[in-house]
């Protein structure tokens, strides 16, 4: 089954870390892609740029809108995710824990739709 972790925490924490710190944090990240592409279940994933460069698009009544930023005003932000493939969700949350992002923020385990099926994965 395809899963998305999608990792939140808190962009104030980033910025105020230390070069020390955030090669820490890289470097984790790069042991855990190295071990997810090792065991054969990363399908792919991104780190995102911070909600200060984003825009939130809304369409009523024809009528297309934007705003700067997010949509939710909220503690974490979404900072990034993985797309893994593996047989289960108690794989998925084992991934999930083994993720840098679950020790300073949180990583949110969701299914991905399967369209072919029409179910989640």
């Amino acid at each position: 089954m395809k899963y998305a972790l999608l990792i939140y925490g808190d962009e104030s924490m980033q910025a105020d870390a230390t070069s020390e710190q955030q090669m820490q944090v890289m470097a984790e990240y790069g042991a855990f892609t190295e071990s997810i592409n090792e065991a054969g279940v990363n399908l792919g994933g991104e780190a995102l740029d911070s909600t200060g460069t984003a825009t939130t698009v809304r369409v009523r009544d024809g009528e297309t809108m934007t705003t700067d930023g997010p949509f939710a005003e909220t503690r974490e932000q979404l900072g990034g995710f993985y797309l893994i493939d593996v047989p289960d969700l108690d794989e998925a949350i084992a991934v999930a824990s083994r993720l840098p992002g679950s020790k300073y923020g949180s990583v949110e385990v969701r299914p991905v739709w399967d369209w072919e099926n029409n179910h989640p994965a």
